[in-house]
């Protein structure tokens, strides 16, 4: 074997040894990047699930805050809607206590609760007033209960209302007290019962 052919085989398996050297450096370094692209994809997937996840969770408390908003809306709305149609009744009310105020039946039941007044006093010191509005009706019911009668300076709607000072007793049948009685707790029902 001739020296060039030495050469030429020194270099031809030089350069094998090359060559293979830098497959096997190119391999590793291809399956170093492969091994970071997978933990970079597998970090990005888990930055997405995660983003996802809080989305999520944002997006469903947005709208329950929506729904909570809605809702109090809504009661809201309810509740305007049922105080005018309440404030609507009771004004019906009044007007059919103006309308009862001009009955007999009026008459009866002032001298009724006058005289239920002086039952309960037992012959104690009792003052018992009026409305201004029935002045007309003293004398009458005066002559049929057997008592003195005044008239009060405070407009309770209708009834009467009277004092046991010695016993610091209030009887109150007034149209006022039992209207604002019955306004405070009247509450419309819904349709399966429910307040």
């Amino acid at each position: 074997m001739t020296l060039e052919e030495k050469i030429a085989e020194i270099r031809s398996s030089s350069m094998e040894a090359a060559r293979a050297e830098g497959n096997d450096i190119i391999e590793s370094y291809r399956r170093a990047l492969e091994k970071v692209f997978e933990d970079h994809k597998q970090e990005a997937v888990r930055q997405m699930e995660t983003r996802v996840k809080a989305e999520t969770v944002n997006a469903k408390q947005q709208k329950n805050q929506a729904m909570a908003k809605a809702q109090l809306d809504l009661k809201r709305q309810e509740g305007r809607v049922q105080k005018e149609l309440k404030d609507k009744v009771f004004r019906e009310v009044m007007e059919m206590v103006e309308s009862f105020m001009k009955t007999e039946e009026y008459r009866d039941f002032l001298l009724c609760c006058i005289r239920k007044s002086l039952e309960f006093a037992g012959g104690e010191g009792l003052t018992i007033y009026m409305n201004p509005s029935d002045v007309e009706l003293k004398e009458e019911l005066e002559l049929r209960s057997g008592a003195m009668l005044t008239i009060s300076e405070e407009d309770f709607i209708g009834g009467i209302r009277a004092v046991i000072r010695t016993r610091n007793i209030l009887i109150d049948h007034s149209f006022k007290t039992a209207l604002r009685a019955e306004y405070d707790e009247f509450v419309f029902l819904g349709g399966d019962g429910v307040a």
